[in-house]
């Protein structure tokens, strides 16, 4: 995708509608238009109403693509780039809800990876952003739900969290009427053979760590896709929600 001395960044996205009737997650990966090695992936999942769960992903890919235009890895401050993005796209879901019946709320998981290989994510909702070592979990976002909640206090595990009944329940989001959380971190530095996934809650509810860390570390960004789009519908059984990933991979040159 763009490279720099040494390395460059392998990246690609996958989307499914799953078994719903309408699909409301929305994923970009935007390069830099200025700056080899600089780059930003999007995850958001929509919910409420027909369209309106639509309306809402669309804006926050409207808002991540409009601040990325203006963003200048060289002068301005990563994390501050996607708390804007949390901020402003909370603010113009709400905006739309205003002209709109439904209510239009959406989870977003998004990275920047800058020149130097430095990376930072944020996320509201339960869609994840994951970083790999090789095939090893490093860290991964901790969800705003119900469940996590429920996990954090020590009352169920996290294999109880992905059966229980109140697992689509979220504390926090965009488009409510709560200012939505801006949980950040920050990933120094990105080494060759890392990876960064985010997802949405359709397609890492399949998966335990173990296995996405084999998948993506073993496959190239476009094959991983692929398999894990292939593997949470196959997974699912008939029931699967809609589900979408941005993946980047730092590769050797050659």
């Amino acid at each position: 995708m763009s490279s720099s001395p040494g390395y460059r960044l392998s990246a690609t996205t996958g989307i499914h509608r799953g078994d719903r009737a309408y699909q409301q997650d929305q994923v970009e990966i935007i390069p830099h238009r200025r700056v080899a090695g600089c780059v930003m992936g999007v995850v958001a999942d929509g919910m409420g109403g027909k369209s309106g769960g639509r309306k809402a992903a669309d804006q926050v890919l409207l808002t991540a693509q409009q601040l990325f235009e203006g963003y200048a890895p060289d002068r301005d401050d990563p994390a501050e780039a996607l708390k804007q993005l949390v901020l402003e796209a909370h603010l113009m879901i709400k905006l739309t809800a205003i002209t709109s019946e439904e209510e239009p709320h959406s989870t977003v998981a998004a990275f920047l990876i800058g020149p130097g290989r430095d990376c930072n994510v944020v996320h509201a909702g339960d869609s994840r952003v994951y970083h790999f070592r090789g095939p090893d979990l490093v860290s991964r976002t901790i969800d705003h739900s119900y469940v996590q909640r429920l996990v954090n206090e020590g009352q169920i595990t996290e294999e109880e969290a992905n059966i229980h009944p109140q697992s689509n329940l979220l504390t926090g989001c965009l488009g409510t009427n709560q200012d939505p959380p801006v949980t950040q971190q920050n990933i120094e530095r990105l080494e060759v053979g890392d990876s960064v996934l985010a997802c949405s809650d359709g397609l890492w509810h399949y998966f335990t760590p173990r296995e996405l860390g084999a998948i993506v570390h073993s496959l190239s960004p476009r094959e991983a896709s692929e398999m894990l789009v292939t593997k949470a519908r196959q997974r699912a059984r008939g029931g699967g929600d809609n589900l979408s990933l941005a993946l980047v991979r730092v590769d050797p040159l050659g």
